[in-house]
């Protein structure tokens, strides 16, 4: 995030940046909105006798309560603004399986093209365990929010990510060093789900970059560009067609409230009309 602020800033490209990590003790960016500013996340630890994780969790669900009037703020911004960058907890977990995190990529992704960057240590993804449990989270991202997903490989200044640009594309190569590693219970585990996602890397957008010298990041904002087209005819097509289905369910279910309506109008009607008989008796009484 730092070495993007720094490119927007650069290039003169007008940019929005969201903090949105209550534990990061030293955002290295200017932050236009931050947190922070709004909770402090050992205070939500001690009063609620939370855990380090459990205080995440917390204090983004305390501040998501609230966040339509953080996007009243960012639409009143976007039409200046060419990019919107917004940084999550480093837990996957914390951001992508709670409801706050939820009720943020919805308000954004609702409105405007929106996309994932998960970001991957190409050092430590040498290790071809530790890679594949990054492809998992990758996936669980992909499939729970239904958005254009770029996988960013940082650090390629330490370690250039072409092994893994190889490993997704030839399933024999991941496998050599799959047996190079190891032969465990995990190595055979992770065998089984390389072989199961290599249609999924098909579909993946991935980017090496390097946050000391700066290299790949125009190639990451010329993928973000290309995720537009996607999230309109993925995300933002089926978010269409859902909000025509439930208009048309809704205008059903008037209709049918309607015909209820005129059903029992006219049984009140009937029972209470005075039938012939009634009247010939009710006269005939009258003349006694």
């Amino acid at each position: 995030m730092q070495r993007l602020n720094a490119h927007v800033k650069s290039e003169k490209i007008p940019s929005y940046l969201i903090n949105l990590d209550p534990a990061c003790a030293n955002v290295p960016f200017s932050a236009n909105i931050d947190i922070r500013d709004s909770l402090n996340y050992k205070d939500v630890m001690k009063q609620y006798s939370l855990g380090p994780n459990g205080g995440i969790i917390t204090a983004l669900n305390i501040f998501s309560a609230s966040f339509s009037e953080v996007m009243k703020i960012v639409d009143k911004r976007a039409p200046s603004k060419k990019y919107m960058f917004i940084d999550t907890p480093g837990q996957i977990e914390v951001f992508n399986w709670s409801a706050s995190g939820t009720i943020v990529t919805q308000s954004f992704a609702n409105t405007y093209p929106t996309c994932y960057i998960y970001v991957v240590d190409t050092p430590r993804s040498a290790n071809p365990i530790t890679f594949m449990s990054n492809m998992l989270y990758a996936c669980s991202l992909l499939y729970k929010s239904r958005l254009p997903l770029i996988i960013v490989f940082s650090k390629t200044d330490i370690l250039n990510h072409s092994f893994i640009i190889d490993w997704m594309s030839d399933y024999e190569l991941f496998e050599e060093a799959l047996q190079a590693a190891n032969d465990t219970y995990m190595s055979n585990f992770t065998q089984s789900m390389g072989f199961m996602l290599e249609e999924f890397y098909k579909n993946l957008t991935c980017v090496g970059v390097s946050s000391v010298t700066g290299e790949g990041i125009d190639d990451l904002l010329n993928a973000m560009k290309d995720s537009v087209e996607e999230y309109k005819s993925g995300y933002k097509a089926d978010l269409e067609e859902m909000i025509a289905e439930k208009e048309r369910k809704e205008e059903e279910r008037k209709l049918e409230d309607l015909a209820r309506y005129r059903r029992d109008r006219d049984v009140v009607i009937d029972v209470n009309a005075e039938s012939e008989e009634d009247k010939a008796f009710k006269k005939l009484m009258s003349q006694m």
